[in-house]
Order: structure tokens, then sequence, then C-alpha cells
């Protein structure tokens, strides 16, 4: 219910403002952006009773424990105040890319430092060691994943705006095109459509004791994933070749890749962090779920700077690299999903011992 309902204001949402934006003025649609989240922030506060005693109870951490929070807490955001005063100043040149490079490097040693500590510092046992270590190939997974998911917001929307036919509907607009941003509905109306069968499909192979394993949907994702690109890689050669636009069915058809290897991944990724997690590191884990995606973007966002300033030419390339490594990925997860999958045992939700 939580996915479906997300995927259904992420369909509404470029319709509204993406078209707007781009038949209008991309003030407008950002302007009708904001004012939709703040009606979900006043609404949310309006039918805040209906959530009862969920999330109100904050957990009790010793008293020793709750001091070191604080002082990371403190020591952290000192880092990010003169970090922040050092570059106001031009003490230390930085460039958009660079900083965006800087974060990645940065997020990347703190989820290292973070899985360093919970598997050789913290008090574990040999069991729990091995389901935290689960999880970091998972958090390695999904950043490669969402690197090459999020071209859709970059990479993918350039050439649908450049080099794919937007005649469909096109008379409704004075150039003739309909917004290349509608192509950003794509995926979650795949998602609303195609969530069902999935967890009919997990289920029902479940009771014939077929159903895959969790590291296994996720290298099946990222394999899906690859497949997309070698649809994109195509698409880019015919553009290029005959110099005309390419029909949206290329990218419709990359996008229901991409959804299928989402519903792969993502889903199966956030319920198996909290099964793997020791009970006392449930939040931090999911954290380092997020961290994950973080990154991803982050690393999605250097790489559509890259492609999308390219040639139409050079695109077939560069697609079939993104392919090869997600591909690749993907097919190491599937030769590796069966002694992960061992060191899961009986992903449930741990119990605190009492």
């Amino acid at each position: 219910i939580f996915y479906m309902g997300i995927n259904l204001g992420a369909f509404i949402a470029p319709l509204i403002a993406g078209t707007l934006g781009e038949a209008w003025n991309w003030r407008v649609g950002f302007f009708f952006a904001g004012l939709a989240m703040l009606i979900g922030v006043v609404q949310y506060k309006f039918t805040e009773q209906y959530l009862g005693h969920a999330g109100l109870a904050p957990q009790n951490l010793p008293t020793g424990e709750r001091s070191r929070s604080w002082r990371v807490v403190l020591v952290a955001g000192g880092l990010i105040v003169l970090l922040g005063a050092l570059l106001f100043a031009g003490v230390i040149p930085v460039s958009i890319q660079t900083l965006a490079q800087s974060f990645v490097t940065a997020m990347v040693a703190l989820a290292v430092a973070f899985f360093g500590y919970v598997l050789f510092f913290a008090d574990l046992t040999t069991y729990e060691r091995k389901r935290v270590a689960v999880i970091a190939v998972f958090f390695l997974a999904a950043a490669v994943f969402w690197a090459g998911f999020e071209q859709a917001a970059t990479t993918f929307n350039l050439f649908t705006q450049d080099f794919t036919d937007r005649s469909w509907f096109g008379r409704l607009f004075p150039d003739g095109m309909h917004p290349a941003s509608w192509y950003q509905s794509a995926n979650p109306i795949f998602i609303i459509v195609f969530a069902p069968f999935f967890a009919w499909l997990w289920v029902a192979l479940g009771r014939r004791n077929l159903d895959p394993s969790a590291p296994a949907k996720f290298g099946l994702g990222l394999v899906l994933l690859g497949v997309g690109f070698l649809i994109m890689m195509f698409a880019a050669q015919l553009a290029a070749s005959t110099g005309s636009k390419v029909a949206p069915t290329w990218m419709l058809l990359t996008y229901l890749l991409h959804t299928f290897g989402e519903l792969c991944l993502s889903p199966v990724g956030l319920s198996n962090v909290t099964k793997l997690s020791p009970q006392r590191y449930v939040g931090q884990m999911m954290g380092t779920w997020f961290l994950g995606a973080a990154v991803g973007n982050l690393i999605a966002g250097l790489l559509g700077g890259h492609i999308g300033s390219s040639e139409v030419g050079d695109m077939p390339g560069q697609f079939l690299q993104m392919a090869l490594v997600g591909g690749g990925a993907g097919i190491l997860l599937l030769l590796l999903s069966r002694p992960l999958a061992n060191w899961m045992g009986n992903a449930r939700p741990q119990q605190p011992n009492i």
C-alpha cells in the first residue's frame, strides 16, 4: 500500500509540474510542486490523530550511549559548519562536480567505517556478523542499481527531449510535441500496474519452494537494469545512424525493464535490511540502506552530466558500458546468491534478548 501510494503521487507530479514547466514557465512548475508539498504537510497535520501512538515513544538509550550520540552529532555538525564557512570564504575552491565527488567519497567512507565498526568491534555473534555482511553487499548493489536507474532524471530525459519523437498528443502544444517530462510518469504507472503481479509471483513461487532468495532477486534486478541500457544503446545507435528521432517505445521499454528491476530490488531490500539487522542496530542499518541510494543518486548525477553533454554518436558506447557494469554486477550476485542466502539464514526480525 505504501509503495503504491507514493507512486500514485509520482505518476501525477510530472504530468502537472512538468507540463506547466515546459509549456508555460519553469517557475510555475516549481511553484506548484512546492504548493503540493505544503498541502501534503497540512494534510498530515490534520490527520495525524489517526496514527495513534505510532512513533510517539522514543527509544530509551542508556545514559552513556546517549552521551556518545550527542558528541557525534556535535562533532559532525561542527565539521559541517566549518566546511561550509571555508567553502563560502573561497578558502577551498570547489565546483558542483567536485562537491558531488567529495560527497560520494565521504558517504562511501562513512559506510565503510560503520560496517567495519559493526563487523569487527561491536559485540555480535558470528551469525549476526554474517547477516550484517549481507547487508553490506546489499548496500553496494543498491548504489550500483540507483546510479543506473536514476539516469531517468538526467540522461534519459535529455535523450527524450533531443532524440525521441514526441508527436503523440503534439497538437495540444504550440511546438507540436508533448513534454519530455511526461516520461517521468512511466516508472510510477508501471509500478502501480505491475507491483501486484510481482507480489503475487513471489508468493506463488514460494508455495512451490521456487521463490528466489533476496540476493538472487537483487542480481535479477541488476541484470534487468543492464538489459535496459542495452535497449538504450540500440536506440542511440539508431538515432546516430539515421539522424532522425526514434520512436518513444524505446524509452518506454527501457523504463519498463528498469521498473521490473526496481520491483525485484527495492522492496526486497527494504524488507530484508530490517530482518537481517541486529536488534540494536536496526535504525542505523536502515540508514545505510538509504545511504546506498544517496550514493547511487550522486553517481547518477555525475554520470548524467558526462553523458548528457556528449554527442549522440558517443552515447551507444556509454550506454553499453553502463549495461556491462549493471549486468555484470547482477550476474556476480546471482553466482554468489546461494552462499549469501546461507549467511542470511532464516531471515526474520531478530528479537531482543530478555
